[in-house]
Protein backbone atom coordinates (compact mmCIF):
# COMPACT_ATOMS: atom_id res chain seq x y z
CA UNK A 1 0.00 0.00 0.00
CA UNK A 2 2.97 2.33 0.53
CA UNK A 3 4.39 4.13 -2.52
CA UNK A 4 7.90 3.47 -3.74
CA UNK A 5 10.65 5.38 -1.93
CA UNK A 6 11.51 7.34 -5.06
CA UNK A 7 9.18 8.45 -7.89
CA UNK A 8 8.86 5.85 -10.63
CA UNK A 9 11.00 6.86 -13.62
CA UNK A 10 11.39 5.00 -16.91
CA UNK A 11 13.18 7.72 -18.91
CA UNK A 12 15.79 9.90 -17.26
CA UNK A 13 16.02 13.66 -17.87
CA UNK A 14 18.62 12.89 -20.55
CA UNK A 15 16.11 10.72 -22.44
CA UNK A 16 17.88 7.46 -21.69
CA UNK A 17 15.92 4.51 -20.27
CA UNK A 18 16.48 3.75 -16.61
CA UNK A 19 17.00 0.19 -15.38
CA UNK A 20 13.23 -0.15 -14.92
CA UNK A 21 12.53 1.54 -18.23
CA UNK A 22 14.53 -1.00 -20.18
CA UNK A 23 11.89 -3.62 -19.40
CA UNK A 24 8.71 -1.63 -18.82
CA UNK A 25 8.51 1.10 -21.44
CA UNK A 26 5.08 1.44 -23.12
CA UNK A 27 4.69 0.43 -26.76
CA UNK A 28 6.19 2.73 -29.39
CA UNK A 29 2.80 3.77 -30.76
CA UNK A 30 1.63 4.80 -27.30
CA UNK A 31 4.76 6.91 -26.80
CA UNK A 32 4.32 8.53 -30.21
CA UNK A 33 0.68 9.28 -29.45
CA UNK A 34 1.70 10.83 -26.16
CA UNK A 35 4.45 12.90 -27.76
CA UNK A 36 2.05 14.25 -30.38
CA UNK A 37 -0.36 15.13 -27.58
CA UNK A 38 2.34 16.98 -25.65
CA UNK A 39 3.39 18.97 -28.73
CA UNK A 40 -0.23 20.04 -29.19
CA UNK A 41 -0.61 20.80 -25.48
CA UNK A 42 2.49 23.01 -25.42
CA UNK A 43 1.27 24.95 -28.46
CA UNK A 44 -2.21 25.26 -26.94
CA UNK A 45 -0.72 26.69 -23.74
CA UNK A 46 1.31 29.23 -25.70
CA UNK A 47 -1.70 30.27 -27.79
CA UNK A 48 -3.96 30.66 -24.76
CA UNK A 49 -1.35 32.80 -22.99
CA UNK A 50 -1.14 35.02 -26.08
CA UNK A 51 -4.93 35.40 -26.08
CA UNK A 52 -4.75 36.72 -22.51
CA UNK A 53 -2.30 39.41 -23.59
CA UNK A 54 -4.64 40.30 -26.46
CA UNK A 55 -7.59 40.71 -24.11
CA UNK A 56 -9.48 37.70 -25.47
CA UNK A 57 -9.17 35.68 -22.26
CA UNK A 58 -9.75 37.03 -18.77
CA UNK A 59 -7.22 34.70 -17.20
CA UNK A 60 -5.23 31.61 -18.10
CA UNK A 61 -3.52 29.15 -15.74
CA UNK A 62 -0.86 27.60 -17.96
CA UNK A 63 0.20 23.96 -17.66
CA UNK A 64 3.49 24.64 -19.46
CA UNK A 65 5.94 22.06 -18.10
CA UNK A 66 3.14 19.77 -16.96
CA UNK A 67 2.14 18.53 -20.42
CA UNK A 68 3.14 14.94 -19.67
CA UNK A 69 0.66 14.81 -16.77
CA UNK A 70 -2.05 16.44 -18.86
CA UNK A 71 -1.71 14.10 -21.83
CA UNK A 72 -1.20 10.90 -19.84
CA UNK A 73 -4.33 11.55 -17.76
CA UNK A 74 -6.45 11.64 -20.92
CA UNK A 75 -4.62 8.88 -22.76
CA UNK A 76 -5.08 6.14 -20.13
CA UNK A 77 -8.88 6.46 -20.13
CA UNK A 78 -11.38 4.50 -22.22
CA UNK A 79 -14.37 6.09 -23.95
CA UNK A 80 -16.78 5.18 -21.13
CA UNK A 81 -14.54 6.62 -18.40
CA UNK A 82 -14.82 10.07 -16.83
CA UNK A 83 -12.21 12.78 -16.27
CA UNK A 84 -12.62 15.45 -13.58
CA UNK A 85 -10.18 18.34 -14.19
CA UNK A 86 -9.14 21.49 -12.37
CA UNK A 87 -8.88 24.99 -13.81
CA UNK A 88 -5.26 24.26 -14.91
CA UNK A 89 -6.17 21.10 -16.83
CA UNK A 90 -7.46 22.63 -20.06
CA UNK A 91 -4.80 20.76 -22.06
CA UNK A 92 -6.03 17.47 -20.59
CA UNK A 93 -9.60 18.26 -21.65
CA UNK A 94 -8.42 19.07 -25.19
CA UNK A 95 -6.42 15.82 -25.23
CA UNK A 96 -9.60 14.04 -24.18
CA UNK A 97 -11.29 15.38 -27.33
CA UNK A 98 -12.66 18.70 -26.19
CA UNK A 99 -13.01 21.56 -28.65
CA UNK A 100 -10.29 24.06 -27.64
CA UNK A 101 -12.59 27.06 -28.06
CA UNK A 102 -15.28 25.51 -25.88
CA UNK A 103 -12.69 24.44 -23.30
CA UNK A 104 -11.57 28.07 -22.94
CA UNK A 105 -15.15 29.36 -22.74
CA UNK A 106 -15.19 29.44 -18.94
CA UNK A 107 -11.92 31.37 -18.79
CA UNK A 108 -13.26 33.85 -21.34
CA UNK A 109 -16.37 34.32 -19.23
CA UNK A 110 -19.05 33.80 -21.87
CA UNK A 111 -20.53 30.42 -20.88
CA UNK A 112 -21.15 28.31 -17.80
CA UNK A 113 -18.71 25.47 -18.40
CA UNK A 114 -17.90 25.92 -22.07
CA UNK A 115 -18.47 22.32 -23.17
CA UNK A 116 -20.99 19.53 -22.69
CA UNK A 117 -19.73 17.43 -19.75
CA UNK A 118 -21.94 14.48 -20.67
CA UNK A 119 -20.85 14.45 -24.30
CA UNK A 120 -17.15 14.48 -23.39
CA UNK A 121 -17.52 12.56 -20.13
CA UNK A 122 -15.46 15.32 -18.57
CA UNK A 123 -16.57 17.28 -15.52
CA UNK A 124 -16.58 21.09 -15.70
CA UNK A 125 -13.33 22.91 -15.06
CA UNK A 126 -13.27 23.82 -11.37
CA UNK A 127 -11.70 26.92 -9.87
CA UNK A 128 -12.35 26.18 -6.16
CA UNK A 129 -9.70 23.77 -4.94
CA UNK A 130 -10.72 20.11 -4.58
CA UNK A 131 -14.47 20.60 -4.93
CA UNK A 132 -14.49 18.33 -8.00
CA UNK A 133 -13.13 15.37 -6.04
CA UNK A 134 -16.33 14.46 -4.13
CA UNK A 135 -18.23 14.85 -7.42
CA UNK A 136 -15.81 12.44 -9.09
CA UNK A 137 -16.28 9.93 -6.29
CA UNK A 138 -20.05 10.21 -6.64
CA UNK A 139 -19.89 9.41 -10.35
CA UNK A 140 -17.59 6.46 -9.67
CA UNK A 141 -19.80 5.16 -6.87
CA UNK A 142 -22.89 5.41 -9.09
CA UNK A 143 -21.11 3.52 -11.88
CA UNK A 144 -20.19 0.73 -9.47
CA UNK A 145 -23.77 0.45 -8.22
CA UNK A 146 -24.99 0.15 -11.82
CA UNK A 147 -22.46 -2.55 -12.59
CA UNK A 148 -20.64 -0.45 -15.20
CA UNK A 149 -16.94 -0.78 -15.99
CA UNK A 150 -16.48 3.00 -15.77
CA UNK A 151 -13.41 4.40 -14.02
CA UNK A 152 -13.15 8.04 -12.97
CA UNK A 153 -9.83 9.87 -12.99
CA UNK A 154 -9.90 12.94 -10.75
CA UNK A 155 -7.13 15.51 -11.12
CA UNK A 156 -5.96 17.99 -8.51
CA UNK A 157 -2.85 19.89 -7.48
CA UNK A 158 -0.70 19.72 -4.37
CA UNK A 159 -2.58 22.66 -2.85
CA UNK A 160 -5.83 20.70 -3.04
CA UNK A 161 -4.44 18.05 -0.67
CA UNK A 162 -4.70 20.63 2.12
CA UNK A 163 -8.44 21.04 1.54
CA UNK A 164 -11.13 19.15 3.42
CA UNK A 165 -12.80 18.04 0.19
CA UNK A 166 -9.68 16.03 -0.70
CA UNK A 167 -9.77 14.03 2.52
CA UNK A 168 -13.55 13.59 2.46
CA UNK A 169 -13.36 12.31 -1.12
CA UNK A 170 -10.61 9.79 -0.30
CA UNK A 171 -12.45 8.53 2.77
CA UNK A 172 -15.78 8.10 0.97
CA UNK A 173 -14.11 6.43 -2.01
CA UNK A 174 -12.30 3.97 0.24
CA UNK A 175 -15.34 3.09 2.35
CA UNK A 176 -17.56 2.54 -0.68
CA UNK A 177 -14.83 0.96 -2.83
CA UNK A 178 -15.39 3.46 -5.64
CA UNK A 179 -13.46 2.93 -8.92
CA UNK A 180 -11.71 6.29 -8.90
CA UNK A 181 -8.07 7.26 -9.46
CA UNK A 182 -6.95 10.41 -7.64
CA UNK A 183 -4.15 12.02 -9.65
CA UNK A 184 -2.25 14.74 -7.78
CA UNK A 185 -0.09 16.95 -9.99
CA UNK A 186 2.47 18.11 -7.47
CA UNK A 187 3.93 21.17 -9.22
CA UNK A 188 5.63 22.28 -5.97
CA UNK A 189 3.51 25.36 -5.27
CA UNK A 190 -0.03 26.15 -4.16
CA UNK A 191 0.07 29.54 -5.89
CA UNK A 192 2.96 30.98 -3.81
CA UNK A 193 3.02 28.43 -0.97
CA UNK A 194 5.83 25.86 -1.41
CA UNK A 195 5.23 22.19 -0.73
CA UNK A 196 7.31 22.30 2.46
CA UNK A 197 4.74 24.67 3.95
CA UNK A 198 1.85 22.38 2.99
CA UNK A 199 2.96 18.94 4.12
CA UNK A 200 5.83 17.16 5.87
CA UNK A 201 4.73 13.70 4.71
CA UNK A 202 7.40 11.70 2.81
CA UNK A 203 5.25 12.24 -0.29
CA UNK A 204 1.69 13.23 -1.07
CA UNK A 205 1.16 9.66 -2.26
CA UNK A 206 1.60 8.55 1.37
CA UNK A 207 -1.64 10.34 2.28
CA UNK A 208 -3.67 7.46 0.87
CA UNK A 209 -2.44 5.01 3.52
CA UNK A 210 -4.54 6.55 6.28
CA UNK A 211 -7.67 5.86 4.26
CA UNK A 212 -6.69 2.37 3.13
CA UNK A 213 -5.90 3.55 -0.41
CA UNK A 214 -2.71 2.39 -2.14
CA UNK A 215 -0.51 5.21 -3.37
CA UNK A 216 2.31 5.63 -5.84
CA UNK A 217 4.58 8.50 -6.81
CA UNK A 218 5.88 8.98 -10.32
CA UNK A 219 8.12 11.41 -12.18
CA UNK A 220 5.53 13.78 -13.62
CA UNK A 221 7.85 14.86 -16.43
CA UNK A 222 8.30 11.31 -17.69
CA UNK A 223 5.41 10.47 -20.00
CA UNK A 224 6.46 6.83 -20.24
CA UNK A 225 6.36 6.38 -16.47
CA UNK A 226 3.08 8.27 -16.19
CA UNK A 227 1.43 6.05 -18.79
CA UNK A 228 2.63 2.96 -16.96
CA UNK A 229 1.63 4.04 -13.46
CA UNK A 230 -1.68 5.66 -14.37
CA UNK A 231 -2.80 2.86 -16.68
CA UNK A 232 -2.00 0.37 -13.93
CA UNK A 233 -4.04 2.38 -11.42
CA UNK A 234 -6.97 2.60 -13.86
CA UNK A 235 -6.79 -1.14 -14.51
CA UNK A 236 -6.85 -1.95 -10.79
CA UNK A 237 -9.80 0.36 -10.18
CA UNK A 238 -11.65 -1.20 -13.12
CA UNK A 239 -10.93 -4.70 -11.80
CA UNK A 240 -12.73 -3.90 -8.55
CA UNK A 241 -9.72 -3.12 -6.36
CA UNK A 242 -11.14 0.24 -5.28
CA UNK A 243 -9.64 3.73 -5.36
CA UNK A 244 -6.02 4.48 -6.17
CA UNK A 245 -3.84 7.53 -5.42
CA UNK A 246 -1.06 8.68 -7.77
CA UNK A 247 1.23 11.66 -7.22
CA UNK A 248 3.05 13.09 -10.25
CA UNK A 249 6.14 15.12 -9.32
CA UNK A 250 6.30 17.97 -11.83
CA UNK A 251 6.76 21.74 -11.95
CA UNK A 252 4.82 24.78 -13.05
CA UNK A 253 7.33 26.54 -15.29
CA UNK A 254 5.24 29.67 -15.80
CA UNK A 255 3.44 31.81 -13.24
CA UNK A 256 0.31 30.61 -11.45
CA UNK A 257 -1.76 32.76 -13.84
CA UNK A 258 -1.17 35.90 -15.86
CA UNK A 259 -2.06 37.87 -12.70
CA UNK A 260 0.77 36.28 -10.69
CA UNK A 261 4.36 37.45 -10.19
CA UNK A 262 6.23 34.20 -9.57
CA UNK A 263 9.55 36.00 -9.02
CA UNK A 264 8.30 37.03 -5.59
CA UNK A 265 8.41 33.49 -4.20
CA UNK A 266 10.84 31.41 -6.32
CA UNK A 267 14.25 31.86 -7.89
CA UNK A 268 15.33 31.82 -11.52
CA UNK A 269 17.81 29.05 -10.71
CA UNK A 270 14.99 26.83 -9.47
CA UNK A 271 12.98 27.37 -12.64
CA UNK A 272 16.05 26.77 -14.82
CA UNK A 273 16.79 23.47 -13.06
CA UNK A 274 13.27 22.22 -13.69
CA UNK A 275 13.22 23.50 -17.28
CA UNK A 276 16.14 21.14 -17.94
CA UNK A 277 13.73 18.27 -17.16
CA UNK A 278 11.29 19.36 -19.89
CA UNK A 279 8.94 16.42 -20.63
CA UNK A 280 8.83 17.10 -24.38
CA UNK A 281 12.61 17.22 -24.78
CA UNK A 282 13.03 14.09 -22.66
CA UNK A 283 10.66 11.97 -24.73
CA UNK A 284 11.77 13.40 -28.09
CA UNK A 285 15.40 12.56 -27.26
CA UNK A 286 14.47 8.94 -26.57
CA UNK A 287 12.22 8.57 -29.62
CA UNK A 288 14.84 9.97 -32.00
CA UNK A 289 17.63 7.89 -30.48
CA UNK A 290 15.58 4.75 -31.03
CA UNK A 291 14.60 5.69 -34.58
CA UNK A 292 10.91 5.88 -33.63
CA UNK A 293 10.61 9.59 -34.47
CA UNK A 294 12.02 11.23 -37.60
CA UNK A 295 11.88 14.77 -38.99
CA UNK A 296 8.87 14.07 -41.21
CA UNK A 297 6.76 12.70 -38.38
CA UNK A 298 7.86 15.46 -36.01
CA UNK A 299 6.88 18.05 -38.63
CA UNK A 300 3.45 16.42 -38.95
CA UNK A 301 2.96 16.65 -35.19
CA UNK A 302 3.96 20.32 -35.24
CA UNK A 303 1.58 21.03 -38.13
CA UNK A 304 -1.29 19.35 -36.26
CA UNK A 305 -0.48 21.44 -33.18
CA UNK A 306 -0.51 24.60 -35.28
CA UNK A 307 -3.96 23.65 -36.53
CA UNK A 308 -5.17 23.40 -32.93
CA UNK A 309 -3.70 26.85 -32.26
CA UNK A 310 -5.34 28.27 -35.38
CA UNK A 311 -8.75 26.90 -34.44
CA UNK A 312 -8.32 28.27 -30.94
CA UNK A 313 -7.25 31.69 -32.18
CA UNK A 314 -9.99 31.99 -34.78
CA UNK A 315 -12.70 30.83 -32.40
CA UNK A 316 -11.65 33.08 -29.54
CA UNK A 317 -11.41 36.11 -31.83
CA UNK A 318 -15.11 35.86 -32.68
CA UNK A 319 -17.20 38.23 -30.59
CA UNK A 320 -20.08 36.62 -28.72
CA UNK A 321 -23.24 38.50 -27.80
CA UNK A 322 -24.10 37.22 -24.31
CA UNK A 323 -27.67 36.54 -23.27
CA UNK A 324 -28.14 37.66 -19.64
CA UNK A 325 -31.00 35.18 -19.24
CA UNK A 326 -28.45 32.36 -19.49
CA UNK A 327 -27.29 33.27 -15.99
CA UNK A 328 -30.61 31.97 -14.70
CA UNK A 329 -31.82 29.59 -17.41
CA UNK A 330 -29.52 26.70 -16.56
CA UNK A 331 -29.44 26.76 -12.75
CA UNK A 332 -32.58 24.69 -12.09
CA UNK A 333 -35.03 23.00 -14.44
CA UNK A 334 -37.78 24.92 -12.60
CA UNK A 335 -36.54 28.36 -11.49
CA UNK A 336 -36.88 29.16 -7.80
CA UNK A 337 -38.79 32.28 -6.70
CA UNK A 338 -35.48 33.92 -5.85
CA UNK A 339 -34.13 33.33 -9.37
CA UNK A 340 -37.33 34.70 -10.92
CA UNK A 341 -36.99 37.80 -8.76
CA UNK A 342 -33.33 38.26 -9.64
CA UNK A 343 -34.05 37.85 -13.35
CA UNK A 344 -36.71 40.56 -13.13
CA UNK A 345 -34.18 42.89 -11.50
CA UNK A 346 -31.69 42.25 -14.32
CA UNK A 347 -34.35 42.94 -16.98
CA UNK A 348 -35.31 46.17 -15.19
CA UNK A 349 -31.70 47.32 -14.98
CA UNK A 350 -31.07 46.55 -18.65
CA UNK A 351 -34.21 48.36 -19.77
CA UNK A 352 -33.19 51.42 -17.74
CA UNK A 353 -29.72 51.33 -19.28
CA UNK A 354 -31.18 51.16 -22.78
CA UNK A 355 -33.47 54.13 -22.08
CA UNK A 356 -30.59 56.20 -20.73
CA UNK A 357 -28.48 55.37 -23.78
CA UNK A 358 -31.10 56.74 -26.20
CA UNK A 359 -30.38 60.21 -27.60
Amino acid sequence: MLPSKMPVMLLGPDGRPTAAGTAHLPADDELLRGFAGMVAARRFNDQASALVRQGRLAVYPSSHGQEACQVAAAQVLDAEDWLFPTYRDTAAVVARGGDPVEVLGLLKGDWHSGYDPYGLRVGPLTTPLATQLPHAVGVAHAARLRGERTVVLAMCGDGATSEGDFHEALNFAAVFHAPVVFFVQNNQYAISVPLARQSVAPSLAHKGVGYGIPGEQVDGNDLAALLGVLSGAVARARAGEGPQLVEGRTYRIQAHTNADDATRYRTDDEVTAWAAKDPLVRLETYLRAEGILDDARAAAFTEAAEEVARRTRDGMNRDVEPDPDDLFRFVYSRPTPQLVEQLAVVHDELSRTELEARP
